[in-house]
Formats: C-alpha cells, structure tokens, sequence
C-alpha cells in the first residue's frame, strides 16, 4: 500500500468528525496527563523498593538485562503495533482473525529470541555470572510483544483505557509488590523475578480486554504471508519506532559497556524519573495520527502545521513544568531511593532536559510518517549514530582528563541532549518544507513561566530541607509555572486541553458500548 492509499484508508476510518480534531486532541491529552500521575504514583514505590532493599549494584545488573530483552520484543514484534491498524483497517475476514494472525507472527519472532537469549544468557549478563532464575527473564519477551500487538488492536476501537490500566496500574504495581515480597526470599533474583510477574500480568490485562472486544478467532486460519507482507512493507515506520526506543536505550548500553553496574543503576533511576512525562509525547499519537491522515487526505496541509504546533506547545509547556518541579529538587528527588543516588542528580537534569528537548522531534515524525517517511527514517537514525558517538566520546574524554567516574556517567545523558536537539531541528525543518508552513510549538510565554519556576525553586532549594523540598517544594514550582502560562500565554485553544464536557463524556461511553455490542454479536464469548 502506497502513502497515500495509507493515509485514505486511516481518513475514512476515523470516526472524529474534522471539525472535532482539536477537541479529539485536548481529551487525548487530558487522558495522557492521568496517566502521568498513575505512573508516578505507581512506579516510585518499585524505585524506592530496588534502591533501598536490593541496591545500585542489583539494579544496574537488572535494567541492563531488561534493556536486552525488550530489544528482542521490538524485533519480534516486526513492526505490527502501527501495522495492525493497516491490517484491520483492509480487513476481508473477521478482525480476530486478523489479530491472531499478528500474535502468530509475533510467537514466531518471540520463540526465536527467546530461544538465543536462553542459549546464550551473557548477552542479557554480560559482565556478571548466571545464577538462579535469571534465564526465566527471556520468556518475557513474548509478554511484552503481544501485550504490545494486544494493546494496539484495542486502540484501533478507541479502548485507550486498557493501555491506562495495563500499563500504569497492573505492571508498576505488580512489580512493585512481587520486588518487595520476594525480598525476603532472595535478594538475587527479585528484581527479576518481580519483571516477570509484572510483564505476564500486564498481559493478561490486555488479552481480557481483547478477547471482550474481539471476540474469540472462530474459524481462523493462518495467514502468514498477509501478515508477514505487511510487516515487512511498514518496514520504514518500524525502524522509527526502534530508534525512538533505542534513543532512550542506547545511553545506558553505552554506559554499562564503560562504567560499574552501580553507576548503570543509579543512571537506571534517573532514566525512570526523568522517562514519565516523556510518555506524554508518544501517547498522543493515536488521537494525533488520524487527525493528521484527515488532514493530508483533504490537502489542508496547514491545518495539519496549526495540529503539530499546538500539540508540541502543549507537550513542551507540560514537560517543561515537569521538568523544573523534578530537576530543581533533583537532589532531594534521588535521595528518595536511597543516598547512595544522589549522585545521579546532574544525569537526572540532563535527561530531564532531553525530554523537553525531543518533543518537537516526536510530534513532527507524527506529520512526517505520512509525508516523507523514509527521510524522517534517516534522520532517526542519523540521531541514533550521533548519540552512541558522542556518549562514547564524552565518556573517554571525561576519563582521560582524571575526571570522577559520577562525572564521567553523565556523558550519555549530555549527547542524548544533543542529539534529540539535532533530531527536533532537522524534523522540524523537513516538516516546515514538507507543509509550507511554521511547526515550532516553542512560545515566548514559556520563558515567563520557567523564569517563575526557577524563581520558586531557587527559594525551595534554599529555605527547605529536602523532605520538605519533595512534599511542598515540588508542586510550588509546577503550580508557579503553570499559574503564569495559564494567565499569561494560553489562549481559547490551548485552555480546550482542560475542558472536560459531559455531552462529550456521554458520546464516547455510548460509542465504546455500540463497539462492544457489535463486536459481540458478530462473534459472541461463550
């Protein structure tokens, strides 16, 4: 399928009318500012449960290791998590055929990675020995893919709740409380066994959902080719997807190639932290996309440049006021997983940073997959090549003249930052031309509120103790920088983010009932 059949095909599919695609993308907002708060709330208790009980040591053994099975995830999956919508939208047989043709092309994929990773479990622990449970970390790379496939399906019919509760309830939570009870078991293998729990329990919670929604596969016969044929065709799309993933990943391979695990875990932490609003960007994209396809169907290529502006103006304001109230007390932040963290202050800063730094590169690729996908590919990877140089390079140079190692471990944070600036550019730029008009988000009134952040901060770091730095300190800042941008710089539009109407309210429970009432007639759950 060319682009633009693509884009036709995801235009007649949307079921927002156009003049709604703001609206569509202030209620998606307002869902991915929820789920910002769930994951904080949920992820934090397993932060401080792995600093404090288990240690850096433990847990920078562990992110790496997870770091390499989720690679194996993304190559298993073959691209089906945005491809599954292609499938499903050209469908000629029953949806739940369709998707458990996907989950067929996923097992394969996953088997095969799988089947390496228990071979040769160095490439999880390469620099430690393999001892008691750690081969059973290898199953979840399945978990994760058809969690992924699963969750996708459920967002082709608007379920973004499911994501919510497997995502931000089931797997933090779940990891959380199986670290802290196997504690008292061993020390050794509980944060790996708590991953496995959390992965496999997160996929039950998408496949209930989806076996509800869809019904079960009656009278399914494999399709492989089909499904293979469109793995391989979104290709493109895929490789962006990996090296976003891998973006955010690199940093901390190159580090544990050079550094000591515990340096690996205190980085793992500040990764954590800095990584929650960072979801803000990419769960836009399902109520973005569509409005984007419509858009470009109907050759309103400004009204696309208008979306990706005021999207990208409302994800840098969110992120930068994130940013501030967790940067400024970033001290006090790490010290919360223990003292032996705050070390990690500056990592948290510059990877902080980043996140605000990417937002113009993450909503662009939203316009630029539809427009000029092999480019936006190029220079994903371009980014991808830049950022493993720099952090190698800054790493040696730090080393050579004498500096400490926990100055030497910021250097992949600091060319994540560059390189996500060199990405948000050059995108930005090529969607510019693409569209024939202005995509930067970036307003002055920004400045007005991260000067009234800093000015709030720099009392709270001064006159507070770092208990206090956490519990008042931190939202003084945000409510400092958002009271400023709310007075000062958001207009009709951009206060449409915050608007919640009941009509609306009624309108989406009452379409998500039609859905799963016709879903089940169609092919009802015995």
């Amino acid at each position: 399928m060319t682009d633009g059949e693509r884009i036709k095909v995801l235009a007649e599919t949307a079921d927002t009318p156009p003049d709604a695609d703001m609206a569509t993308l202030a209620r998606g907002g307002r869902l991915n500012v929820f789920g910002f708060v769930l994951r904080l709330a949920a992820r934090l208790p397993f932060l401080f449960i792995a600093g404090r009980i288990y240690g850096a040591d433990s847990l920078g053994r562990f992110a790496y290791a997870v770091l390499t099975v989720e690679f194996a995830a993304q190559l298993a999956a073959l691209g089906l998590r945005r491809g599954l919508a292609q499938l499903l939208a050209n469908a000629k047989k029953p949806e739940a055929c369709i998707v458990a043709d996907a989950m067929l092309v996923a097992a394969i994929g996953s088997a095969i990675g799988m089947a390496i990773l228990f071979a040769f479990p160095k490439a999880m622990y390469p620099t430690t020995d393999i001892h008691g449970m750690d081969r059973l970390l290898a199953i979840t790379v399945l978990a994760i893919a058809w969690t992924d496939i699963a969750l996708a399906a459920l967002a082709y019919h608007n379920d973004v709740g499911a994501t919510v509760r497997a995502r931000s309830i089931v797997e933090p939570w779940t990891i959380s409380i199986v670290a802290f009870a196997w504690s008292y078991v061993s020390l050794d293998d509980g944060l790996i066994i708590s991953y496995v729990f959390s992965m496999v329990a997160a996929l039950f919670a998408a496949l209930i959902p989806l076996v509800r929604c869809y019904g079960l596969p009656r009278g399914w016969k494999p399709d492989l080719p089909l499904a293979w044929g469109t793995a391989v065709r979104n290709v493109p799309v895929a490789a962006a997807d990996a090296v976003e993933w891998a973006s955010r990943r690199i940093d901390l391979a190159v580090l544990g190639a050079f550094m000591p695990a515990s340096f690996v875990g205190i980085y793992y932490v500040a990764q954590q932290v800095a990584t929650l609003p960072a979801k803000l960007k990419t769960s836009f994209e399902p109520v973005l996309g569509p409005a984007i396809a419509r858009k470009i169907a109907a050759g309103d290529r400004l009204s696309v440049a208008k979306q990706v502006r005021q999207v990208t103006y409302w994800i840098i304001a969110a992120q930068l006021g994130i940013a501030l109230a967790l940067g400024i007390p970033g001290r006090a932040v790490m010290g919360l997983v223990g003292s032996g963290f705050t070390g990690g202050t500056a990592m948290l800063s510059f990877l902080l940073a980043a996140e605000v730094i990417a937002a113009a590169a993450v909503v662009s690729e939203a316009a630029l997959i539809y427009v000029a996908r092999t480019r936006n590919m190029i220079i994903s990877l371009a980014m991808l090549a830049f950022e493993a140089g720099l952090a190698v390079a800054l790493i040696l140079i730090m080393k050579d003249e004498g500096l400490p190692q926990a100055f030497q471990a910021t250097g992949p944070a600091i060319a994540l930052c560059v390189a996500l600036g060199f990405a948000s550019v050059s995108k930005s730029r090529l969607l510019c031309r693409k569209l024939g008009a202005p995509v930067s988000g970036w307003r002055w009134d920004l400045a007005w509120a991260t000067a009234a952040g800093v000015i709030v901060g720099g009392a709270v770091r001064y006159f507070l103790p770092q208990t206090l730095q956490l519990i008042i300190g931190v939202p003084a800042i945000m409510i400092a920088f958002f009271a400023v941008l709310w007075t000062k710089g958001f207009g009709p539009e951009d206060r449409e983010l915050f608007k919640l109407r009941k009509h609306e309210v009624k309108e989406l429970r009452e379409a998500e009932d039609a859905a799963l009432a016709r879903d089940q007639v169609r092919d009802p759950i015995i």
